[in-house]
């Protein structure tokens, strides 16, 4: 039976989704684009703003479904692992979820995620940023490249949660390597 609901959840999310419209704004943004601007508590409940960031860097925005999943924590702990080589790009990692302050607290000690986790429990910057999932309300998996001037540079949609850090970290050296 829960086999059944799970494939008509699935089913429903796949093929209602190009009649949404918040699948409609996953395809309006696009490299090039200004990155939607937003605050959103952090894991600890400080506020973060998106345009504190102009001129301090890369930024790496990456959604994810839900915190403490097999999925999720792969790719948190995968990131936490590579990010000296991240930051050696002059870029900062944030992870955003629809998940509480609480949920989010407790993956970022459980697994001693050494970059900001963002909360999202509205979905209203998961739906900024195209990545709201129909039916089900949660993140996709997507990770954003943004440029110091908040200029989205890369919009990853196919990720692996164990290769997003590596294939991030590369794709940050090769963006920077291109603006020089």
């Amino acid at each position: 039976m829960i086999k059944k609901i799970m494939l008509l959840l699935f089913t429903t999310v796949t093929y209602a989704a190009p009649f949404n419209s918040s699948a409609a704004s996953a395809t309006s943004l696009k490299s090039g684009d200004k990155a939607p601007e937003f605050t959103l508590p952090d894991q600890d409940g400080k506020a973060f703003k998106l345009s504190d960031r102009i001129g301090k860097g890369w930024t790496v925005l990456y959604f994810y479904p839900k915190a403490d999943t097999p999925g999720c924590t792969k790719q948190a702990c995968a990131f936490r692992d590579s990010i000296k080589a991240i930051q050696a790009q002059n870029a900062e990692i944030f992870g955003i979820s629809v998940d509480s302050q609480t949920s989010q607290k407790n993956f970022h000690t459980k697994h001693k995620i050494n970059f900001t986790l963002l909360c999202d429990e509205k979905a209203d910057v998961a739906e900024k940023f195209g990545v709201k999932m129909p039916v089900i309300g949660i993140a996709k998996r997507w990770t954003f490249v943004i440029d110091p001037e908040l200029n989205i540079r890369n919009i990853e949609k196919d990720v692996d949660p164990a290769l997003d850090a590596k294939k991030t970290a590369k794709l940050l050296e090769d963006l920077q390597k291109k603006s020089k």
